[in-house]
């Protein structure tokens, strides 16, 4: 009989993914939520319920009666991909990546940053011993646990409005010293702007210091990128870390399909930027994939050059920001203290002080008003006294969440 013992200790230790353990239990109370009028409302992944791109629909369907696409393709990616991607980081950010050593497919930039740090850290069971990645805190719950399962360790960034959202690096590592860390430990630097789950973002001259700091210490900088076509004022639209003086030398960056366009689904991404770091990416995924299908591929670089593309995005973007701001308003109408983000769909809400964690506050919000949130220790174990609630839903399903709120009692004070 086979058991656990046969599985290496990291991934035996390891919990499940969060946002699949909130989505069992939602199918878990389904049916006895919908006998009392409260079906649910998830408001916990970030998956955008918005049409994809009619025009990426469109392409699709044109290239699905093309018969060499249905073949292998190689998990860098096609030429015609590959080139769009480098079109695209000029236009959007007017940096030059090339195409033949600077940008690497991906089946979304959850795998890459995983992959990526597969070939960065060396294996470890002893914690003394191990690899170090500095992480945003809190952060993308997978940070963590992609980093624990390759035998390395995540080592905190407290991000918070003392710092503006934007943590000196510099007393950072002071403080990783005088734990008595060893600094030749440290490979790299993950940052991610626009933030999930905060929904800040950074400035320009940040991104420099970021790119500064790990040119200094001969480190990785991985900038997560996801999030980056959603903001909803221009003077807060986001950069690439790859504009910054020096970033070729040290910063690898995430990009993806899957919030931009609302196409979650389709799971398409490209890493770009220094040439070791895509070249040791590309050995590390040679063997586990053998690339995207060549339909996807195609499709999606015709989107990533088009006008309809820029189009779609500016109309999300004002249909982001028209939503969100009336979800804060019922939000603060309740007696909440949320503010408008300016970039992504996240809110970081503070939880009622009569509950006793947000575990408790997330449990009872789905038990009695079917409203499905992320307890804020998802992302940070600290942060006990906040959820994240992804601004997804449909207008009539965020207003039906509002109204469930008030008739359920869940007011941030007691009424």
């Amino acid at each position: 009989m086979i058991s656990e013992d046969l599985f290496n200790n990291k991934i035996k230790n390891m919990s499940n993914y969060i946002m699949f353990v909130i989505k069992a239990r939602q199918v878990e109370l389904t049916e006895q939520l919908k006998a009392k009028n409260r079906a649910p409302i998830p408001l916990s992944m970030g998956a955008p319920v918005e049409r994809v791109p009619q025009f990426v629909i469109d392409k699709a369907k044109e290239y699905l009666d093309t018969d060499h696409l249905h073949t292998y393709s190689t998990p860098k990616g096609e030429a015609k991909f590959l080139e769009a991607v480098s079109q695209r980081m000029k236009k959007r950010f007017n940096v030059d990546v090339n195409p033949k050593d600077e940008i690497f497919s991906l089946i979304g930039s959850k795998e890459g940053i995983a992959n990526l740090i597969r070939a960065l850290v060396n294996y470890k069971e002893d914690e003394k011993e191990q690899d170090v990645i500095l992480i945003p805190c809190p952060s993308y719950a997978s940070y963590t646990q992609m980093i624990k399962a390759m035998g390395a360790r995540a080592y905190a960034i407290y991000l918070n409005e003392q710092n503006n959202y934007m943590p000196d690096l510099e007393e950072v590592y002071q403080q990783y010293l005088k734990e008595g860390n060893d600094p030749k430990k440290i490979k790299a630097l993950i940052v991610n702007y626009p933030n999930n789950p905060l929904g800040c973002t950074c400035t320009f001259d940040y991104l420099q210091k970021c790119v500064d700091f790990c040119n200094k210490y001969n480190i990785l900088l991985i900038s997560d990128s996801a999030y980056c076509e959603m903001y909803y004022d221009e003077a807060y639209k986001p950069h690439s870390a790859l504009e910054c003086k020096g970033a070729a030398d040290c910063c690898i960056e995430m990009h993806s399909i899957s919030k931009t366009y609302a196409m979650t689904g389709w799971r398409l991404g490209w890493a770009c930027g220094n040439k070791t770091a895509v070249k040791m990416l590309s050995r590390a995924k040679s063997t586990i994939d053998t690339g995207i299908f060549k339909v996807l591929q195609y499709s999606v670089a015709d989107l990533l050059v088009s006008e309809e593309g820029d189009k779609y995005i500016e109309e999300q973007n004002i249909k982001f920001k028209e939503k969100i701001q009336g979800f804060v308003d019922g939000l603060n109408s309740l007696g909440y203290k949320v503010k408008m983000p300016n970039t992504a769909f996240y809110l970081w809400v503070k939880i009622p002080d009569r509950f006793k964690d947000c575990e408790e506050f997330a449990t009872a919000l789905l038990e009695k008003s079917g409203i499905v949130v992320v307890p804020g220790t998802g992302f940070d174990k600290n942060s006990t006294r906040y959820i994240r609630i992804s601004v997804v839903a449909s207008n009539e399903d965020l207003a039906e969440v509002i109204r469930r709120m008030k008739e359920d009692g869940f007011y941030f004070e007691e009424k």
